[in-house]
């Protein structure tokens, strides 16, 4: 009983699969989520082909698509899922009761507030996390999706057009979804186990059949291909995708497994390695635990497009761009050479929500309100917080050394080729010191991970700040000053 009780038991979700767990090793909660992706996959082909606007009603693809989420969400957690539920139909009823002028506020404010709770319960109730099946990843994206929409129907309704900017009154939504058309939208089996969140206007017209059509309109409309003529198919762009899955899974089942994250913690190996034995270690730990996010996002990606969802428009080659929904660049993260182009190319739509609903409506304090949401968003972890923490006199100090010395390397493509290579290895090395208290969740692990480092990154990026920051300026510019004052 005691075996079965490790998969079969610490899910709330459905225990049909569970000889597949036994038989593999593998908790009956990751089971039930790739067998739900898989099926996924089938479906939305199945979806695009067969049930097209061609061949069934708007009213009908909408139906489809929930019924098949919903069932998802009920195989996957069970009992749990009923949080998602309530708070989809909270957020509809405070759309249809609230004033057009506070619609965005009151959906924030209970969108925000029950996933805050439940992210509580399952730090303090469920000993982070203890309890394998979580549902705290749906209704992240629930969230995401409920405010985008009150915002974009806000925008649509309570707002004059000359107020919005250009993209606001692109995405504004003018009249209120009716009930299937908001849950379809939230509870589509596309993106209800994943995500990713995308904007309602694409997604309704997705379902009735001119997504494709105004994608490439709006392509042409800025020059760039043909405003129509036959669809882009998007098997090729599935296919490639799903090469990059198989490649993924394959990582995630050797090397994610052979550095684990928790071993940088540990104390024998803390007190035997030395300290590069321990920096090398805890760089191919993080490296080695990406492929899992790699996994799932792009394996989400695949299923829209093979919905035939997710068309950016044509490139000027011709070819067709599957992305408007990516949630990764996977090349953009491993040769970034930026804190800044590693954070836009790693979770990608959570950037966009955040920017849309916070930093571009926010008239003060943007940066600040907008780190604060994103902490909120994500969790009551402590190790978020010293991660995001973290980032802050990190960010500083790579802007200062950007801003000082990036010029002194543009002479030549020899030294623009070392300045890349030492800002790769430098950000690949902060992320890792950054990002590493985000995996280990807890205080105790994460400041027995920073003191058995010395504090290093912390230390270095606040002296660099502080010391580019009061750099005396150079001897021609300060005669140059004298001059202009004299001159005055």
């Amino acid at each position: 009983m005691g075996e079965q009780s490790s998969f079969s038991y610490r899910t709330t979700g459905s225990i049909f699969l569970h000889p597949v767990s036994d038989f593999f090793g593998v908790p009956l909660d990751q089971v039930n989520f790739l067998a739900c992706q898989v099926f996924a996959l089938a479906a939305a082909f199945w979806f695009r082909l067969y049930l097209s606007p061609q061949h069934a009603s708007t009213a009908v693809r909408h139906a489809i698509a929930t019924l098949l989420g919903v069932s998802f969400l009920i195989f996957c957690f069970g009992w749990y899922s009923v949080h998602i539920f309530i708070l989809v139909f909270a957020c509809y009823w405070t759309m249809l009761k609230a004033s057009i002028h506070n619609i965005h506020r009151y959906s924030m404010i209970i969108a925000m507030g029950y996933l805050t709770v439940c992210q509580v319960s399952r730090v303090f109730i469920f000993s982070y996390g203890i309890l394998s099946t979580d549902f705290s990843g749906p209704l992240m994206i629930i969230t995401q999706k409920t405010t985008t929409l009150a915002f974009q129907v806000h925008d649509g309704m309570g707002r004059k057009a000359d107020d919005l900017t250009a993209e606001q009154r692109r995405l504004a939504v003018h009249c209120r979804p009716s009930l299937l058309e908001y849950l379809s939208y939230h509870l589509n089996f596309l993106s209800i186990l994943v995500g990713p969140c995308s904007n309602y206007k694409d997604y309704a017209e997705f379902i009735a059949g001119r997504h494709i059509q105004s994608r490439l309109a709006e392509t042409s409309h800025r020059g760039n291909g043909p405003g129509s003529g036959p669809e882009p198919s998007p098997v090729g762009a599935v296919i490639h995708k799903l090469l990059i899955c198989a490649i993924c899974l394959l990582l995630f089942m050797t090397l994610t497994k052979s550095f684990p994250i928790a071993y940088n913690t540990d104390i024998h190996f803390i007190s035997q390695a030395s300290f590069l034995t321990r920096l090398t270690y805890a760089f191919f730990s993080i490296q080695a635990a990406r492929p899992k996010f790699y996994f799932a996002w792009t394996f989400a990606d695949a299923i829209n497009n093979a919905a035939g969802y997710g068309l950016r428009g044509v490139k000027g080659n011709g070819q067709a761009s599957w992305d408007l929904v990516s949630n990764l660049n996977i090349w953009g993260i491993e040769t970034a050479t930026s804190f800044k182009m590693f954070i836009d190319n790693w979770n990608i739509q959570t950037g966009v929500w955040l920017k849309r609903v916070c930093y571009d409506r926010a008239t003060h304090h943007r940066t600040a309100l907008t780190f604060v949401l994103s902490a909120l968003w994500h969790g009551v972890y402590p190790g978020y917080y010293f991660t995001f923490l973290t980032a802050i006199p990190i960010t500083i100090a790579a802007r200062a050394v950007r801003k000082n010395f990036r010029q002194h390397f543009l002479s030549s493509a020899v030294r623009k080729f070392v300045y890349d290579v030492l800002t790769w290895l430098a950000t690949q090395l902060a992320i890792c010191y950054t990002v590493m208290p985000f995996l280990l969740l807890a205080v105790e692990p994460t400041l027995r991970y920073y003191r058995s480092m010395y504090f290093y990154f912390h230390i270095i990026s606040v002296l660099t700040a502080i010391i580019l920051f009061v750099k005396p300026p150079h001897p021609c510019q300060a005669n140059l000053s004298n001059n202009n004052v004299q001159g005055k």
